[in-house]
């Protein structure tokens, strides 16, 4: 069994700071992922947690984060321009996972999070080596013609997606769609009945896990 998480934190005078829990790996710690949510959630959002149980538990490192707009206040969506800096947390959190990590850095995301990961990872193809993408906010709910894509042409990076057939922020078609843009490898992992948090509300643990224990072996077959 993966040891319990551990509180992580980096402070840097001149940015944002990284904030979250590591999940060390169970066994020798080559490959790591940095994990973070979507808006108007955090770390401790129950998928998260068992997705990062699930990596640890076969041998990925993984850092569970806030993103820096989550780090104050505790409560609320992203405002103004937290997408910027929320990039930033991104990134330092990836580089503190490459103090401790001798493979592979992947970089994953909720909604939210996914779409900064993203963001990040079309700015500069050399800050990760794939990307785990859990309900890709395509659009906003009922505004299709928003599309969240405009970046995806620059994408160097492997991209695994996870997303439910009943998501609003997007449908499975629209989402396979999208994916044509990426020039990079890429796979579409289909949740029959998913919305978008890709679990039905009241979800027993067993359910998430369970969950988690699939996309983390779908991915492991994507990026290997």
């Amino acid at each position: 069994m993966p040891a319990e998480p551990e509180p992580f934190a980096r402070d840097y005078p001149d940015g944002p700071w990284v904030r979250g829990y590591l999940h060390a790996a169970d066994g020798p710690t080559c490959d790591a992922l940095v994990l973070t949510h979507g808006a108007g959630s955090n770390c401790a959002a129950p998928l998260l947690v068992a997705l990062a149980e699930q990596f640890a538990g076969a041998g990925v490192a993984t850092l569970r984060c806030d993103l820096p707009y989550r780090q104050a206040p505790p409560k609320g969506p992203p405002h103004g321009g937290a997408a910027t800096r929320d990039r930033e947390g991104l990134r330092r959190a990836v580089g503190a996972v490459r103090d401790f990590a001798t493979g592979r850095v992947f970089l994953g995301g909720q909604s939210y999070g996914g779409r900064q990961a993203t963001l990040l990872a079309a700015e500069d193809s050399a800050v990760v080596d794939g990307m785990l993408l859990i309900s890709y906010p395509l659009h906003p709910p009922g505004k299709p013609e928003s599309l969240r894509t405009a970046h995806f042409p620059d994408l160097q990076v492997p991209a695994f997606f996870a997303h439910g057939s009943k998501d609003a922020f997007g449908s499975l078609d629209e989402i396979r769609g999208a994916l044509d843009l990426i020039p990079a490898s890429h796979q579409l992992y289909e949740v029959d009945g998913g919305g978008h948090g890709l679990i039905k509300r009241g979800a027993g643990p067993e359910v998430i896990s369970g969950l988690a224990a699939e996309i983390r072996r779908a991915f492991a077959r994507f990026i290997d």
